[in-house]
């Protein structure tokens, strides 16, 4: 049992204005239904590339980290991964795969803000960035693309952030002893019907709604002994 409330909010993708909006509306959303009870924030990755205002996304989250006034967890996407490898490491193949999958419009959103390109505080800050969050008192598990339904927790980052195996998919197939009662949220697979995904009555939870092709940019409210609810902004 936990007092503890979760918004979980999927893939943003350079989308500032709708997660500004989002945020606000779980804001108010929380002191009217909830007062005084404390929350979480949770973003589960990919806040770059497709979108038109990638800087701004990563300003706005590390911001939040920085002034403490809210509990915020800020989890790696495979999209954060691909930018960080490739500065780190300087190669071309990483650098034409970022190219390839929304990179472009990062860099523009980072020299219209007056960088050539990522600043190193935005490169730290993402290659530090944990791929996966664990609240075992509430039984929520938070990951940008899932897991290894056999060997979670000890399935690596690679894993976390790139999976769409089909065992992970259908929640029948999750046999392992440490997934028992659990709710896990992900993102990274846009869903098909552009609303939540849903799988074995709340067991899996997918809010890619596809916010950075004009779909809704999604939440998820999490209250211990309640149906799952959601909040979205198109």
């Amino acid at each position: 049992m936990t007092d503890t409330i979760y918004y979980a909010i999927g893939d943003i993708h350079g989308e500032a204005d709708k997660l500004a909006v989002l945020h606000g509306r779980i804001a108010r959303r929380h002191a009217l239904d909830f007062p005084g009870r404390k929350y979480v924030l949770v973003h589960l990755g990919d806040y770059i590339d497709r979108g038109p205002d990638s800087y701004e996304v990563v300003e706005m989250l590390i911001g939040i980290e920085n002034a403490g006034q809210q509990q915020v967890i800020n989890l790696k996407g495979n999209h954060e991964q691909r930018m960080f490898a490739y500065y780190k490491n300087n190669d071309s193949k990483s650098y034409h795969a970022w190219m390839e999958y929304g990179g472009r419009q990062t860099l523009e959103s980072y020299r219209r803000a007056g960088f050539d390109e990522p600043p190193v505080r935005h490169l730290d800050w993402m290659g530090s960035l944990k791929s996966f969050h664990w609240d075992k008192a509430a039984k929520l598990i938070f990951v940008h693309a899932g897991i290894d339904p056999i060997n979670f927790p000890n399935d690596g980052e690679d894993r976390h952030l790139w999976t769409r195996a089909s065992s992970f998919f259908d929640t029948k197939c999750w046999d392992n002893p440490a997934l028992s009662g659990v709710t896990l949220v992900h993102g990274h697979t846009i869903t098909v019907s552009g609303k939540p995904d849903i799988d074995g009555d709340y067991r899996r939870i997918n809010i890619d709604t596809g916010a950075c092709f004009g779909g809704d940019l999604t939440a998820v409210i999490l209250v211990d002994g309640q149906t799952p609810e959601f909040l979205s902004v198109s």
